[in-house]
């Protein structure tokens, strides 16, 4: 409980005004992306002389005999204060089996402010809204942000230190290695064995493993690419692998219910309709995506660029879709509340057959939402261009938008 942290303010803006309100507060995201620290965060924000703090977590062999509702409920009521507020903290609460039952018994006696953190999308959404719809508020945790990295690593912002985020991605605990890759790697390939076999296979009872393996390792390559699981297991099917579509879908939605990747669906620009067909994929950490089968800065630097735009985006509470404009793609349309942005993403704008092939496809949208061209060119060509901004990644990286 005295751990030290980084703080994360941002988070805490965001989660401040539901403390002490009658719901529950679910910090969701991918293992080891710092919800943890988040949740000491949120002690040492609540925490004063009639503050009565009860903190479980179910990675810690001491809280092993508390297994599902009941023996948590029991466990709870043992260690109230009457004589102060209490606030009950619980890490990795999927790992607690019918977990929902006792927290909606808790809420309606008004036992404690509750709040608790979890690894797995579809075991949090479908519990919790089953029984607690209109109960609880959930808040995305993501791997650090390019100005997080800078402050958890101590370091400035520059070209270099941008070079090392695309590289080493945005694990908290990577401050550790100072910037270090090969330790720094081997720390993040472990963590994707722990995330592939606690929160995907043993939690959506995958049987294919070398399949999974292989999958992740398709969507590493098609980062930024459309993709869908007909497509998926045509390719397969060449490559003398027979797998049944609805079992590629399954294994997609297992990867994505863990955080690991995020599918990116399609949207019509005029009408904002969804597209059935078709999604790109991003990763929750490009450190992870990095580590996992090796990499080359060179080759890889556009699919590089657009998942660490993709996460600025969520780092900035859009809902990012890949933008259909007659027929012509937009990289990212991002949408929150009544605001929308265009966002494509390129390399270097080498001459003008490339200035044209970017930013013609944002010109033909006929509304007057923000447009972003954003590149690696260390002096843009040009810095505005009809209306659209051209902007240096690690600029675009570094504003909240």
């Amino acid at each position: 409980m005295a751990t030290k942290y980084i703080s994360r303010p941002s988070y805490l803006e965001k989660i401040r005004p539901f403390i002490n309100k009658s719901v529950i507060k679910v910090l969701a995201g991918q293992r080891r992306i710092g919800k943890s620290y988040m949740l000491l965060q949120l002690i040492d924000e609540v925490r004063n002389e009639n503050a009565h703090i009860i903190y479980i977590d179910k990675e810690l062999e001491a809280f092993s005999s508390i297994r599902n509702d009941k023996e948590l409920y029991a466990y709870v009521l043992s260690q109230l204060n009457k004589q102060k507020n209490n606030y009950l903290f619980i890490d990795e609460i999927q790992e607690i089996v019918s977990f929902e039952h006792c927290l909606r018994s808790l809420l309606n006696e008004e036992k404690c402010d509750i709040y608790c953190t979890g690894s797995n999308a579809n075991l949090l959404s479908s519990e919790l809204a089953t029984l607690l719809s209109g109960r609880y508020v959930e808040f995305k945790i993501h791997s650090l942000s390019y100005t997080e990295f800078l402050n958890f690593n101590n370091i400035e912002n520059n070209d270099e230190n941008l070079i090392h985020f695309l590289t080493l991605g945005g694990m908290p605990f990577l401050s550790n290695f100072g910037l270090q890759q090969q330790p720094a790697f081997e720390y993040l390939k472990n963590v994707y064995s722990s995330i592939l076999l606690k929160d995907v296979v043993a939690r959506e009872n995958i049987r294919n493993v070398a399949f999974l393996e292989n999958l992740v390792a398709y969507l590493i390559d098609n980062v930024g690419n459309l993709l869908s699981a007909a497509n998926i297991s045509k390719y397969l099917k060449s490559q003398k692998v027979n797998i049944p579509t609805q079992t590629v879908l399954n294994y997609l939605r297992a990867l994505s219910n863990a955080f690991f990747v995020y599918p990116t669906r399609r949207i019509d620009i005029n009408g904002l309709k969804i597209f059935e067909i078709g999604e790109k994929y991003y990763f929750e950490d490009l450190g992870l995506r990095n580590a996992i089968h090796g990499f080359n800065m060179q080759n890889e630097i556009n699919k590089l660029m657009k998942n660490a735009v993709y996460l600025h985006l969520l780092h900035n509470d859009y809902s990012v879709y890949v933008g259909n404009n007659d027929g012509k793609e937009v990289d990212f349309v991002a949408l929150r509340n009544n605001e929308r942005i265009y966002v494509q993403v390129a390399y270097m704008l080498y001459d003008d057959a490339t200035v044209k092939r970017e930013f013609d496809n944002l010109m033909e949208i006929a509304d007057h939402y923000p447009k972003y061209v954003v590149t690696m060119d260390a002096l843009p060509m040009q810095s505005s261009y009809k209306g659209i901004q051209q902007v240096h990644l690690r600029t675009f990286l570094s504003t909240k938008i």
